[in-house]
């Protein structure tokens, strides 16, 4: 299969899942700005989410960007991520509903943490078929954000069963670390290219 083919599956997935995020945000029955408020929690949780899902589109982006070759086990573990992404709506929704509540939140986080691990898993898959002397091996040797990141999560799980509020803290600040961008690839493929 043409790595194209699985670019344009994965981005069309992802639009679909922020476009059933948006819609979960329904139009306020009055004409006033007070009438907004009751929205704000749905609003919020709309936010991270899209922040989310744009964060994975992007690196999701440059994953493929230095892949050579796709084969099943590519195709099993990119749906796989794409899986765990797609749960994100029904958490943002409940998330927003119920007021950022103890088990929406922990659900919210459960799974951001099982899509980091589909992520890793997407990527050591790839990493096993590549060369390991190829341009993308060499561009994701490193993975302590990653690693940080997971570990964000489980703590963030743990914290919420005694106060969600942090726990939503710690969804925010993990993706500030990922909107700064990750350009290990971007370096490694941009250096080659001025040789």
């Amino acid at each position: 299969m043409n790595k194209n083919r699985l670019e344009a599956f994965s981005d069309g997935v992802l639009a679909i899942i922020i476009t059933i995020m948006i819609l979960e945000i329904k139009v306020p029955q009055g004409e006033d700005f007070r009438d907004l408020f009751p929205l704000f929690p749905k609003f919020i949780s709309y936010v991270l989410s899209f922040v989310y899902v744009g964060i994975y589109w992007n690196n999701h982006h440059h994953l493929l960007q230095g892949l050579t070759k796709v084969n099943g086990k590519i195709l099993w573990a990119n749906l796989h991520l794409l899986f765990w992404l797609s749960l994100i709506p029904v958490s943002t929704g409940w998330l927003g509903e119920h007021y950022f509540s103890k088990a929406p939140v922990t659900l919210y986080g459960i799974i951001l943490f099982m899509s980091a691990i589909a992520f890793l898993i997407l990527k050591n898959v790839i990493l096993s078929i590549e060369d390991k002397k190829s341009l993308l091996a060499e561009a994701l040797r490193k993975n302590s954000k990653e690693r940080f990141s997971q570990f964000l999560y489980l703590a963030a799980i743990v914290v919420s069963f005694f106060n969600e509020w942090i726990s939503i803290s710690i969804y925010f600040v993990v993706a500030i670390i990922w909107l700064i961008p990750d350009t290990r690839i971007e370096k490694v493929f941009l250096s080659k290219e001025e040789k």
